[in-house]
């Protein structure tokens, strides 16, 4: 059914014709439904929940947005959709790209404009990076847009290499095991957070953007700046995937496969209690010791 061009969501129109993008389309597709199904993000309930779909005008936002119009449409995604994007008042930031976009396509959606970035200028010293304050700000400001709306869950972008990077900032920089979770619980415990592209590869979503010539609107605030640490880390990453192509995912997976009894945190695993008689667990993989 994904492959029939002439069965298409608006979101879709124009899409290449090619293989090579159907079998990318399709992939994304998969890997989208997977996440949404492995983590939980549907709520049951009497009606469909609603999801406040942030869209920032980049690469992943716009694939976000496209896949799961696409899984709705063919009754695979039991949600209401709100495309919500945070104009935050950056300089020669295009205020009519996105709701032009949206509306020409019949996409529900909310423009909401908040001057963020004066804020974020004034308060952050010179030669700082942006990020931590601005992503703050902006995440306040979709958590009241999705209570106004009534919706369940604010619903991200984040892709597998943006999990896979904040991986190793939390290893390199914050010492602790931790990254961007596909679900959470916002901290005053009333709304969701999603991610639902967790299993999707960053290269597949600007392919992806750029077959369907989405209209992308570059960040000039945090994007702009030398020296992050995110940017740091997707070059080393980005080096370990040309000397071993595959690395990347190699690494993702591991995410999916944590050992407590074999890492060093006592809150997760009780060594204290650890008896030779009390362990029923069996290794699996080759090399790892087996306890009984």
């Amino acid at each position: 059914m994904l492959d029939d061009t002439d069965d298409i969501h608006p979101l879709f129109a124009g899409a290449p014709s090619s293989t090579e993008f159907k079998k990318l389309r399709k992939r994304i597709v998969r890997q989208t439904r997977e996440a949404i199904e492995q983590y939980g993000m549907v709520e049951n309930g009497d009606a469909p929940p609603k999801w406040l779909v942030c869209l920032s005008g980049g690469k992943d936002s716009y694939t976000l947005l496209a896949v799961l119009h696409e899984l709705k449409w063919r009754g695979l995604l039991p949600v209401e959709i709100l495309a919500c994007n945070l104009d935050q008042g950056q300089p020669g930031f295009p205020a009519t790209v996105l709701p032009e976009f949206l509306k020409e396509r019949g996409v529900p959606h909310r423009i909401e404009y908040q001057d963020t970035y004066s804020v974020v200028v004034d308060k952050v010293p010179a030669g700082r990076t942006f990020c931590a304050l601005c992503s703050r700000l902006r995440r306040g400001h979709l958590y009241r847009i999705a209570r106004e709306e009534g919706c369940s869950a604010v619903v991200l972008g984040h892709h597998r290499d943006d999990i896979l990077e904040t991986f190793f900032m939390n290893l390199f920089h914050g010492g602790r095991l931790a990254t961007m979770p596909p679900k959470l619980v916002n901290e005053e415990g009333d709304l969701f957070v999603y991610r639902p592209l967790a299993h999707v590869a960053e290269a597949d979503c600007e392919r992806f953007a750029r077959a369907m010539g989405y209209p992308i609107i570059p960040c000039d605030l945090c994007g702009s700046q030398d020296g992050l640490q995110r940017q740091q880390v997707k070059q080393i990453l980005d080096g370990w995937e040309a000397n071993s192509p595959g690395r990347r995912q190699v690494m993702f997976r591991a995410l999916m496969n944590a050992r407590p009894s074999h890492l060093l945190d006592p809150r997760l695993f009780d060594f204290a209690g650890l008896t030779r008689d009390s362990v029923k667990f069996e290794a699996k993989d080759e090399g790892l010791p087996r306890l009984r």
